[in-house]
């Protein structure tokens, strides 16, 4: 069989009308001789009455511990938003004549490792999936789902319905697969700050994966790296175009407009509403700043550590935390709230001298003030003020021409 997954977002979902887009899509793969899996998220965002946020709200109004019994259960309320779903969505299949299917992520073959709230799949057993296809079957299965040995439901954390459509098609060895949102594909930066942002054809899976890491949230990272392990392309597209959207894959060079060529710097990302601490000091114990942090489950990123300075950056909302576990231990911190990080990333930047020196004139233009840098491979991220993160995202956006490109 020649099998494509196709997942279908919160708002491609949503209303009668996106669902009806979204089944066009699947007809349409079918009349290319697909079989085809669908992957549904719930229907919507917080607030509209099914979707994962709002029937949280429905327990996190209690003030009580959340334990092991109050995690898994927990979990049971939150694979609800993608049971109403995927029925839903099997109704209006069967209603315009195709022979339906509707799995659980448990059913389709999901084992998960029982970390309720943010599983792992350590396994798929997809022959119930596979028999249902044989048969010509569609088969909708509820994303971001699965269960553990014990045949317990389990979550798959943010992003969980990505995951679950990648995974799936890895074990199905599927031809692609086609993530399906409210946007056209992935976009050089955020178009709501760079009015030319243009949309990308094609991006590496280190690309977007580096892009979704830094800020960008058409996908989840931890998806394009299970499609990573064996080669599946992705597609991101929208459900209410017929745009091929933007095409995820190992290859590092693109073909556009019959031209082959090799770019640098792919999109500019961005993640505001971060806090940077700083401690000085002769003979910093850095370890012990960051046993603490991890001991008290605070996130820290953009770390810089010298033999008299540790800076790191963590969220705005937890930084006071953090700086009163610090002067616990005895340190003085220097904190810097409402900063931004914003990222250069392409699989063009290794090896290649003077990207790092169009970035600083390019911010040195501009009045931006580089409070931290760093780099890797394919990702170069430099700390703003937070007032200055958009005109930071232009200034590089226009530096490394990605609107011409």
């Amino acid at each position: 069989m020649k099998i494509l997954v196709q997942k279908f977002g919160g708002t491609s979902v949503a209303t009668p009308e996106s669902r009806l887009a979204a089944v066009r899509h699947i007809e349409r793969a079918k009349s290319e001789g697909y079989a085809v899996v669908v992957v549904v998220s719930a229907m919507g965002r917080k607030g509209d009455p099914y979707a994962t946020d709002t029937l949280l709200s429905l327990v996190d109004r209690f003030d009580s511990d959340v334990d092991d019994d109050a995690l898994r259960d927990r979990d049971l309320l939150m694979s609800c938003g993608e049971t109403i779903s995927a029925v839903v969505f099997g109704q209006l299949l069967r209603s315009r004549g195709h022979q339906v299917t509707v799995m659980t992520g448990a059913q389709a073959g999901i084992r998960t490792n029982g970390d309720f709230g943010n599983s792992r799949i350590v396994d798929i057993r997809p022959e119930r999936m596979l028999s249902a296809l044989s048969e010509s079957r569609i088969v909708v299965v509820m994303g971001f789902q699965g269960a553990d040995e014990n045949g317990e439901t389990t979550t798959l954390g943010r992003g969980g319905s990505d995951t679950t459509a990648t995974a799936l098609g890895v074990a199905l060895n599927a031809e692609a697969v086609d993530i399906f949102t409210d946007v056209a594909g992935i976009m050089t930066a955020d178009p709501r700050i760079v009015d030319d942002a243009r949309q990308l054809s094609q991006v590496t899976y280190t690309e977007i994966c580096n892009l979704a890491y830094q800020g960008a949230k058409v996908i989840h990272p931890r998806a394009v790296e299970i499609a990573m392990q064996r080669n599946i392309p992705i597609r991101v597209r929208s459900t209410n175009s017929d745009d091929p959207g933007t095409l995820v894959t190992q290859a590092s060079q693109q073909l556009e407009h019959g031209a082959l060529y090799d770019q640098y710097v792919t999109g500019i990302a961005h993640s505001a509403n971060l806090s940077q601490i700083r401690v000085d000091g002769e003979g910093i114990g850095s370890s012990s700043i960051f046993t603490l942090m991890a001991e008290h489950h605070i996130s820290v990123d953009f770390i810089s550590v010298t033999p008299h300075q540790v800076a790191f950056t963590v969220a705005d909302d937890v930084a006071g935390l953090a700086v009163k576990y610090l002067e616990k231990l005895g340190y003085q911190p220097e904190v810097r709230a409402g900063c931004a990080k914003v990222s250069a990333v392409g699989a063009g930047i290794m090896g290649v001298p003077g990207i790092m020196a169009r970035i600083v004139e390019a911010l040195a233009s501009e009045g931006i003030e580089i409070l931290q840098s760093a780099d890797s491979h394919t990702t170069i991220w430099v700390l703003v003020d937070g007032v200055q993160m958009a005109a930071a995202v232009r200034a590089l956006h226009r530096a490394f021409q990605l609107s011409t490109l």
